[in-house]
């Protein structure tokens, strides 16, 4: 359940991230997925060529509604034939996705290969993209699990928008594991996972950040990994700013057209394929 205009400023918020970031309009389709009618369509087109067991394996529906599965809504269990609809509309190449994501990826590509092997040739077989490092960053508190915004425990995750006192704290209370050496070691998964962070945010070559924290304690390597979060999230905290509600709404419009005009294509095609149209 969600609050509506809590969930419309949210919306608006994640676009004013998107664009601090560096994703920019003029190249890149920026919209509010509920905008594109064909979303929704393609989903439930899709729904009746995905089976029931593909749905159930998927992790996040059995970690999600394994406490109350009887309640878990239809919504939850749908979800990744949305996310294939969101893919496929668009005849996508290349997706760009964490670890944990790479299963719904598969499931796309089954049900484009399946409604391409059942009514012709359709949708393009989209690859995934895995970022050498950083797939996976892990909780803070628990190294067992992805760092995620919908943790419990707020200390698990460092946001975009936390200021700088907020992500020094977190980062002094993240996990160890036990030993002094600061290294990318598989048995201690804590302090890999800060050390990936360190890595991805400053740029430095694996060796050349075990070289520099030779010699050095958990301590230290904690300041300088606050220190170097904080500096690497002060000018996009400075340029999420810069957009108001008013702009970024003209900005969510103009990228809906578009991409409806793209997904309207994939979707006419569908339905000739399918005999509907």
């Amino acid at each position: 359940p969600q609050d509506p205009k809590t969930l419309r400023q949210k919306t608006l918020d994640l676009a004013r991230i998107y664009l601090a970031a560096g994703i920019d309009p003029a190249r890149s389709t920026v919209f509010i997925q509920s905008d594109v009618p064909a979303h929704a369509e393609l989903t439930w087109i899709l729904s009746c060529i995905a089976r029931m067991g593909e749905l159930e394996r998927m992790t996040q529906f059995k970690d999600m509604g394994k406490v109350t599965a009887e309640r878990a809504g239809v919504g939850l269990f749908s979800y990744p034939i949305l996310m294939a609809a969101d893919i496929l509309l668009y005849q996508t190449d290349l997706v760009p996705v964490g670890q944990d994501q790479k299963q719904h990826l598969e499931l796309t590509r089954d049900l484009a290969e399946r409604f391409n092997r059942d009514f012709g040739e359709t949708f393009k077989v989209p690859e995934p993209y895995i970022p050498p490092v950083g797939a996976n960053i892990l909780s803070l508190q628990d190294p067992t699990k992805k760092m995620s915004k919908s943790d419990e425990n707020a200390n698990g995750s460092i946001f975009l928008l936390d200021d700088a006192d907020t992500i020094t704290k977190k980062i002094k209370r993240a996990v160890t594991d036990s030993g002094t050496d600061v290294n990318f070691d598989e048995s201690r998964p804590a302090i890999k996972n800060l050390l990936t962070i360190y890595q991805l945010l400053t740029g430095k070559t694996a060796d050349e950040c075990i070289a520099h924290f030779v010699g050095k304690g958990y301590g230290q390597f904690k300041g300088e990994l606050a220190e170097a979060t904080v500096e690497f999230l002060r000018p996009f905290q400075e340029r999420v700013k810069q957009y108001d509600d008013a702009s970024l709404t003209t900005i969510l419009k103009s990228g809906a057209e578009k991409a409806a005009s793209v997904a309207s294509v994939t979707l006419k095609t569908v339905y000739e394929r399918m005999g509907i149209s």
